[in-house]
């Protein structure tokens, strides 16, 4: 009897696979990468043309003898791992450890989904190792390493220990940085809007319109006098209508998500970090146990630049929305990027469910809460991007009196499409100020004017999800590679959040100054897009990966070796609090642990004493009056509890806020972008104070 070995990389892609295959297969996971470079050394020989330096990871070893007893029973090996550059790297590492380069009877599998028919059809389309897929892995590898490896110690010596350079997160920190700079800078100038209140003689008709100009000029209002002598000038005077123009808006259905739009989207409607996002879309690709159903992959591959499906999807999607919406629903010509994808960008098919047919709803009480709202997101988002687009009449009228000119605009959905099954955070609400039919030549009168006082407002800090979309637009770094890199400068703490704004730190900023001063070729957004650029060229095969090692390091190493001559120190002093210590009564200070912040006295070594430092939100405990700070679970979880945890038990999952309720007198808690009462029976709600 024949026995085939299929290796994957994580034990529940295995249990997934397992479940489709016969008893003839056995599937093993490797748990990610087997081989890497040392922990202690470079580990690239630059003597010997940048030949790199792989050990067994340690740890791996006793997997390693494991697979390799199962390789000796096997007739075929299969090697399973993701269908990208990372996978296939990981494919080769193995067939090396395992010592099966000449081996004739090992293959390489993709499949996009974890289904019985992909994982099937992957056996009967196996190939040989992609080498020009490893290489361009091995390349990104390389040029990260060198940049970590040998700019790090230098910011350990001039800055402090613990902290690290990197090819693509020094260039996310530069972007926030610059953002940070661009509204150090910022201005803030007053600007006033003027709102007309037109009736018509008899009061039948009536609209509202905005001012905006006198004569061919764009009249802007600056100050309150100014506002006043419109308004005194035009109150009371007879108006016509100009001119109405009426027009059709069509709004696009959605694309399937990417991985970068799928972290944008989750940020902003489910408030996931994109690391959260990334682990549980993994879960979901890998497999989830659902009931009756056993354990199955509910999405597709989750690191994609592509918004293409294929053709079996497309079919499913074209019969489920003719079943549930009726056949004229299906949209036949569905949405397309507007710059055509690369051959690299376009490898993999957009995330989508594996099986449009399980809805959310069917298996919403089998999924943890997390993984059910990730789940029904895409889902949704897949379902509507096959959808017809929704439809607005737009209406724009002007309103004349001499020189000065008022328009007023109206907006209304004339045919719902996607619109009916799906809704985003999108501004395009329907808008009617008016009031009766108007025609060209009608007379209203100027009844009132309402002017509000604006500030022109600085540039908004970047969120996780407008810095990934950046990052994407510039062509920074890859899908996987957007969730490390936001992680890591949150670790190091370059920069801190605040709700979900990014701000950089004393620390952050003193980062990057060096690596403008003395790395600033690294740093460029344009030299870091051409990276990938080229990194996109050597998985063509058009580009010798060795070439472009040759060219990066020499310039690298003449830069540290410069900069450990020529920067000077910098100190960065922790952060002070009011609170004295105990012991010695010095100050004491803010520092970071692997858990999170901690209070210290800053005598140490000589004084020793800490304790935990607990983040207030401005709310008093809805128990005994006390300051309601930010806690932590074991496992990383976010609570709220009081800060005189001695004397009261108050916690809460819930953000309290400090609003009463006014039907029952209790607390009202932060849910979304509500504010709710928790009460039971009682089920006030309201918008959030923030």
């Amino acid at each position: 009897m024949a026995n085939y070995l299929v290796i994957v990389e994580s034990p529940a892609k295995a249990k997934t696979i397992n479940k489709f295959l016969g008893k003839d297969y056995s599937v093993i996971a490797s748990n990610g990468h087997v081989r890497d470079y040392p922990r202690s050394a470079l580990g690239i020989d630059i003597e010997n043309d940048y030949e790199p330096k792989y050990i067994t990871i340690r740890g791996k070893g006793e997997i390693l003898q494991a697979i390799r007893r199962e390789v000796k029973k096997a007739d075929k090996i299969y090697l399973a791992t993701d269908p990208d550059r990372e996978g296939e790297a990981i494919s080769w590492h193995l067939k090396v450890a395992l010592k099966l380069e000449d081996k004739k009877n090992v293959y390489r599998i993709t499949f996009n989904e974890i289904t019985k028919n992909a994982v099937k059809n992957a056996i009967k389309n196996a190939r040989e190792i992609d080498l020009d897929l490893v290489n361009a892995q091995q390349t990104r590898r390389m040029l990260d390493r060198m940049v970590g490896y040998r700019i790090s110690p230098l910011l350990w010596t001039k800055v402090k220990r613990g902290l690290s350079a990197g090819r693509v997160q020094s260039v996310a920190l530069k972007l926030l940085c610059d953002k940070e700079d661009e509204i150090s800078s910022f201005i803030s100038k007053d600007y006033y809007t003027v709102k007309g209140l037109f009736s018509s003689k008899n009061g039948k008709k009536s609209l509202e319109a905005m001012y905006i100009s006198k004569g061919n000029k764009k009249n802007e209002i600056d100050d309150v006098e100014e506002f006043k002598k419109v308004s005194s000038n035009l109150t009371g005077k007879e108006f016509k209508i100009s001119d109405i123009k009426t027009s059709e808006r069509v709004r696009k259905s959605p694309m399937p998500f990417t991985t970068s739009t799928l972290q944008q989207d989750a940020a902003n409607k489910l408030n996931f970090t994109t690391q959260k996002t990334m682990r549980l879309a993994q879960e979901l690709y890998e497999g989830v146990n659902i009931g009756s159903k056993g354990t199955i992959g509910l999405i597709t591959y989750l690191r994609t630049d592509s918004v293409r499906i294929s053709e079996e999807a497309e079919q499913k999607v074209r019969d489920y929305i003719t079943d549930k919406y009726g056949k004229e629903a299906y949209n036949t010509n569905p949405t397309q990027p507007s710059k055509k994808p690369t051959k690299i960008q376009d490898a993999h098919e957009a995330i989508r469910p594996s099986d449009v047919t399980i809805t959310p709803q069917e298996i919403k009480d089998e999924l943890p809460r997390d993984l059910f709202r990730l789940y029904q997101l895409i889902w949704k988002r897949f379902v509507a991007s096959r959808m017809l687009p929704a439809v607005y009449e737009t209406k724009t009228i002007a309103v004349e009196c001499e020189d000065s000119l008022f328009q007023a605009h109206s907006q209304n959905v004339v045919f719902k499409g996607f619109l009916d099954f799906y809704q985003d955070d999108e501004n395009w609400n329907e808008e009617n100020n008016t009031k009766g039919s108007f025609e060209i030549g009608d007379v209203l009168v100027l009844k009132d004017t309402d002017g509000q006082k604006h500030q022109t407002l600085p540039p908004v800090r970047y969120t996780e999800s407008s810095l990934v979309k950046t990052l994407e637009e510039l062509g920074i770094g890859r899908p996987s590679t957007y969730a490390p890199t936001i992680s890591t400068i949150l670790a190091r703490r370059y920069v801190t959040k605040e709700k979900k704004s990014i701000y950089v730190t004393e620390l952050g900023i003193a980062v990057n100054d060096i690596m403008k001063k003395s790395f600033s070729e690294i740093i460029d957004v344009n030299f870091t897009a051409n990276i990938e650029s080229l990194l996109d060229n050597v998985e063509e095969g058009t580009v010798d990966w060795k070439t472009i090692i040759r060219n990066f390091y020499p310039d690298l190493d003449t830069a540290v070796k410069n900069a450990e001559e020529d920067l000077e120190k910098v100190t960065i002093l922790d952060e002070t609090v009011d609170e004295k210590c105990p012991l010695c009564d010095r100050n004491l200070v803010i520092k970071f642990g692997p858990h999170g912040k901690f209070l210290a006295c800053p005598g140490f070594p000589e004084c020793k004493f800490t304790k935990p430092f607990f983040e207030k939100i401005g709310v008093k405990c809805p128990e005994c009056g006390d300051e309601i700070v930010i806690k932590k679970t074991q496992k990383g979880r976010i609570y709220y509890g009081c800060l005189n945890s001695e004397n009261c038990n108050y916690t809460s999952w819930q953000r309290p806020s400090s609003v009463i309720c006014p039907n029952c007198g209790k607390n009202l808690y932060q849910k979304g972008k509500k504010l709710a009462c928790l009460t039971p029976d009682c089920g006030y709600i309201t918008n959030s104070e923030e």
